[in-house]
């Protein structure tokens, strides 16, 4: 039996959001979650990811369920971080207006932000990615710089991935080819190498 000094790390990370969390559309099963825990092993950075998507879900909606969701999963004493990704939804048009005000997005986000330092928890945030809605991409730029703006000033890591996924021509023929939102695998290995390449190993390292 190991001593105490001996345990190995309890690294426990949550990823709460939508669809893209969830990895709709891989056929794999990994979505862009699934690849980054694997590099996190492969970094030598082991842990413990709870999957917490749920399609079509709102920030309002994720800000609702957040934490009755990470309470049971991030337990005191280990080292639990959260990573949030949503907004998408948001900007979309229902019965012909927005599901969610900008308003409402930022003060949802600013919400989970609050709560979660108030718990200790590292946020890492990860913006809303586009669609093949030319009209809805530019909601989701306008929301994803709102986001970028609250995250500052709560001090949270962000990482914008918009304009990165926009110029993708993987990304956008996939998203075009599925449902208009959902990539297949190849979308989902662009957004995974874009949170890598956006400092992942330093944040879960707490560097």
């Amino acid at each position: 039996m190991l001593a105490q000094s001996e345990q190995p790390h309890d690294r426990r990370v949550a990823f709460i959001g939508d669809s893209l969390v969830a990895g709709v559309g891989d056929p794999t099963g990994m979505g862009w979650v699934g690849r980054v825990v694997a590099a996190s092993f492969g970094l030598g950075l082991p842990l413990t990811a709870y999957n917490l998507g749920v399609r079509r879900e709102t920030s309002e909606q994720v800000a609702a369920r957040w934490r009755s969701e990470t309470e049971p999963r991030l337990l005191p004493d280990t080292d639990a971080r959260v990573v949030l990704s949503f907004g998408a939804n948001d900007t979309t048009i229902e019965n012909g207006q927005l599901r969610v005000s900008p308003e409402r997005s930022c003060a949802a986000l600013a919400t989970i932000l609050q709560d979660a330092a108030s718990l200790a928890r590292p946020v890492l945030m990860i913006g809303p990615a586009p669609v093949d809605d030319p009209e809805q991409n530019a909601r989701i730029r306008s929301l994803t710089g709102a986001f970028a703006d609250v995250c500052e000033q709560a001090g949270v890591a962000f990482v914008s991935v918009v304009e990165p996924l926009l110029a993708s021509r993987v990304w956008m023929t996939q998203v075009a080819a599925d449902d208009g939102a959902h990539p297949a695998v190849e979308g989902y290995e662009v957004l995974s190498d874009l949170v890598i390449a956006a400092g992942w190993a330093d944040w879960l390292r707490g560097e």
